[in-house]
């Protein structure tokens, strides 16, 4: 992660709303590796790369849109390139970006950025100072509160699929995108049960 000078920030160029027009798992797997960018009230600037998303659509019984327009998830309906902040558990908010044309509602969830400390939605919401009041934000606009930036380039080799994480229904989605080997990538509990499955099969062996 870079902390930018205040006085003298160097602005990434943010992505257009072309970009997260497009459908949701193509902005999802285009996401990884791109800079997500903050100002904090100071008018600091945190820049990072992001390094795990997940795809969430409309048909998707998983999605917060799946059964309609509701005061919570209104924004999924609005234009693209727009922030969907929602709050969980009483103590975490997450940061989705908005995609597909306006009305038809989808948006790709923020997991992680290539920094201490954000491994996880809501570590990352808690680290950047994201809440309530960047909901509904727009993310085309360099040094406003939010926005994303084109990042290094990222090769289909570079990229992990996996099912999402800690949710109840349709597991089977592999709508995870990750970049493989990052430290702040969430562990996925599948993978350590398969990790220890194997190990006790050698053990048996």
């Amino acid at each position: 992660m870079s902390r930018l000078n205040p006085s003298k920030p160097t602005l990434s160029p943010a992505y257009p709303q072309e970009f997260y027009a497009q459908d949701t798992l193509t902005v999802a797997r285009a996401l990884v590796g791109a800079t997500l960018c903050r100002k904090l009230a100071d008018g600091t600037i945190l820049q990072g790369p992001i390094v795990e998303v997940e795809a969430y659509t409309q048909d998707d019984p998983a999605c917060h849109a799946a059964r309609g327009k509701t005061p919570r998830c209104a924004v999924m309906f609005g234009p693209p390139g727009f922030a969907y902040v929602y709050f969980i558990y009483g103590m975490y908010y997450c940061l989705n970006v908005v995609t597909e044309a306006e009305g038809t509602p989808g948006a790709v969830l923020i997991r992680a950025v290539g920094a201490e400390g954000t491994n996880g939605p809501g570590k990352l919401c808690r680290e950047w100072q994201i809440d309530f009041a960047q909901n509904g934000a727009s993310l085309l606009k360099p040094n406003s509160e939010l926005w994303i930036a084109p990042g290094a380039p990222v090769t289909e080799n570079q990229i992990g699929i996996s099912e999402r994480i800690g949710i109840s229904q349709a597991q089977e989605h592999q709508w995870r995108f990750f970049l493989k080997g990052n430290p702040s990538v969430t562990k996925h509990p599948n993978n350590k049960s398969k990790t220890n499955k194997q190990k006790q099969e050698r053990k048996r062996t």
